[in-house]
């Protein structure tokens, strides 16, 4: 309603002077009060909703945001959330050296390599169709029944290095998380490769290069270049993905967040590790569209 009165006062108030430059000036007028109509009507919609269900908002405020229990668990969820960060670095560097490895064999040339790039081929078409937390699954607690000597030997692991407890399960939630996302990070890699023109390595080859060297001091500089960007949007969906290591019984932030919140009732420790989360992933977020405007505006200077 208050929009349609705004229109209609729009009417009223404009000059009635015949030719398009008054038809036009009338028809923004219109548009402008009728824009602040639907503005003022949608604002006192919503304080109306607010003030009518005032009493369900505080119950949610005391569910999910009461600073108390913020407060009051926010040191033992940051320390487990130390965790995260930890397993997110190391499985990080795991990531681009196993990728690394992966697309490599991938682009191995001739019929002798062809068993390895169908090796290459088939564990990122595995790793990539498997949930990452199936895979955690599988890894954390299958990987200890095969009785294999390095598992074995990673049993005996446990070390303390700056407050973070390094062990078996930490040692098998990296390899885990590496599995997983060193098949996304490999398709990265590869089409960073194929993204460099073929007179590059043609060019290289003529030089003398060998197909090694040319890949490796012709082709991957530029193709890491390229795939910065989209590395940076795997390594934000790494950093969230530490959080189903809960599954193993790891104590990280949101298994500590989760246990406050199932021993008081209340779920405000859980959007305490979120806010931990955003803290970490949003900068990232931003620092990931400035690389991809950054590239955008590179290739526009050059074209």
């Amino acid at each position: 309603m208050l929009a349609l009165v705004y229109a209609r006062r729009a009417e009223e108030r404009v000059v009635d002077v015949d030719g398009p430059a008054a038809d036009e000036k009338r028809s923004r007028q219109a548009r402008r009060l009728a824009v602040t109509g639907i503005t003022l009507a949608s604002i006192y919609t919503f304080v109306l909703l607010v003030w009518s269900s005032w009493s369900g908002f505080v119950d949610v405020a005391n569910t999910f945001f009461s600073w108390e229990n913020i407060s009051s668990s926010f040191p033992l969820v940051l320390e487990g959330f130390k965790l995260n960060i930890a397993v997110f670095i190391v499985a990080e560097f795991c990531v681009l050296i196993w990728a690394l490895v992966i697309v490599v064999m991938r682009q191995l040339p001739g019929r002798a390599a062809a068993p390895l790039r169908w090796l290459a081929i088939i564990y990122v078409d595995v790793f990539r169709g498997l949930p990452a937390i199936v895979t955690i699954y599988l890894v954390v607690f299958g990987l200890p029944l095969t009785d294999l000597p390095i598992i074995s030997d990673i049993e005996n692991v446990n070390f303390v290095v700056w407050g973070i407890q390094i062990d078996q399960l930490f040692i098998l939630g990296v390899i885990a998380l590496t599995l997983v996302y060193g098949a996304y990070v490999a398709e990265v890699y590869r089409s960073g490769i194929e993204s460099v023109h073929w007179s590059q390595s043609a060019a290289a080859r003529g030089l003398g290069l060998s197909e090694g060297q040319t890949l490796r001091h012709v082709v991957m500089p530029q193709a890491v270049r390229r795939v910065i960007p989209p590395l940076m949007n795997d390594f934000i969906g790494l950093q969230k993905d530490t959080a189903l290591l809960n599954v193993a019984g790891v104590l990280e932030g949101f298994n500590v967040a989760r246990i406050y919140a199932g021993n008081n009732f209340n779920l405000s420790s859980v959007m305490g590790l979120g806010i931990c989360f955003l803290v970490i992933t949003i900068p990232m977020t931003r620092l990931t569209d400035y690389l991809v405007k950054r590239d955008q505006n590179r290739m526009q200077a050059n074209s």
